[in-house]
């Protein structure tokens, strides 16, 4: 493995989206592009109205950067590989920014348009569901066509036919449960920063170099991107920020050939997720809510936890499944 690639990688990462914040942040306030607080959110919330959103184009920029330097790193050293793995990375960059893009168009309907919800929701899954297939044929087209499934602690298993329409639906169930995840002060840069590292391990132990050094991007840019976000934060990252980290930590997990494992590593996500649906389920067919409000995060702020032990407690939940990803790498 690589260390000097996954070292540089994770420094300009890091440098280049904590520095940016000293511009990019008084920017954003120039342009008045402020978050506008949701009614459905606690009533406290509404003293973050103003912060300035958007913020994710300081890791966008960072990460996206740190990935060039890593990469060239990488054949300098000439431990860059051919082929599927190459394919992998410019794949999931490109779908990554794709993703960050839509976010942008969103963020940018919200703050400037001034239409409080942005984007609707069948246009934001219109652009999902494009954006997830031309990734996957781009892999198919590129020779990443076989449809055998590596399954944590079960094995190998080819599902044939099912498997794109599977690969479709995580794909966009992990943006969307990233993009759940923001909504507390450093919560989701926190808990994709653990779940990088957990990507970071797991890739050395499969012995893919261009998914270590990626992963060391983005475990370097969210941490950046925490030196401004946590809380008291000064900026959000919006959805241009949150789409953007659902599609590296995707691209991740398909570029280690184990997309499934992003049940463990993605496990905050998937709860966060699991806790909207549980709620509509409820409410449509009892009257009754399971939480005091979802995602869950919010239900916990009205039980009296604190921005900051949210963040602590949801990332040492990360951090276990983590663990739990790491032990099925280390079993193949």
């Amino acid at each position: 493995m690589d260390i000097i690639s996954l070292v540089a990688a994770s420094a300009a990462a890091f440098l280049l989206t904590a520095l940016s914040g000293k511009w990019v942040i008084p920017f954003l306030r120039k342009l008045k592009y402020g978050q506008t607080i949701r009614e459905d959110g606690p009533t406290w919330h509404n003293n973050k109205q103003g912060t300035p959103v958007m913020g994710g184009i300081m890791f966008i920029f960072g990460i996206v950067v740190a990935a060039v330097v890593g990469a060239l790193t990488m054949k300098l050293n000439h431990t860059a590989t051919t082929g599927l793995n190459q394919l992998y990375l410019t794949a999931g960059v490109v779908m990554a920014l794709a993703f960050g893009a839509l976010g942008f168009a969103d963020d940018y309907i919200k703050v400037v348009k001034k239409r409080n919800l942005g984007l609707t929701a069948k246009q934001k899954m219109a652009g999902q569901l494009l954006i997830s297939v031309v990734y996957l044929a781009v892999l198919y087209f590129g020779g990443a066509n076989s449809t055998i499934l590596q399954i944590p602690f079960i094995g190998q298993m080819d599902i044939g036919l099912f498997y794109y329409p599977f690969m479709l639906f995580i794909i966009v169930g992990c943006v969307n449960s990233v993009n759940l995840t923001d909504g507390v002060d450093g919560l989701c840069s926190s808990v994709t920063f653990v779940a990088a590292i957990g990507l970071m391990i797991i890739s050395t132990i499969l012995g893919v170099g261009e998914m270590n050094m990626l992963s060391g991007a983005l475990a370097g840019g969210c941490l950046g991107f925490l030196c401004w976000n946590f809380h008291p934060a000064k900026v959000f990252m919006g959805d241009t920020g949150s789409l953007f980290l659902g599609g590296m930590v995707t691209a991740i997990a398909f570029g280690v050939r184990m997309p499934v494992i992003l049940l463990f590593v993605g496990i905050v996500y998937m709860l966060e997720t699991l806790s909207v649906i549980l709620q509509v389920i409820s409410f449509h067919a009892t009257g009754k809510r399971i939480f005091k409000m979802s995602p869950i995060h919010h239900h916990f702020e009205l039980c009296g936890w604190s921005e900051e032990k949210i963040v602590g407690v949801f990332s040492a939940v990360t951090a276990l499944g983590c663990i739990v990803a790491v032990a099925a790498a280390l079993m193949l």
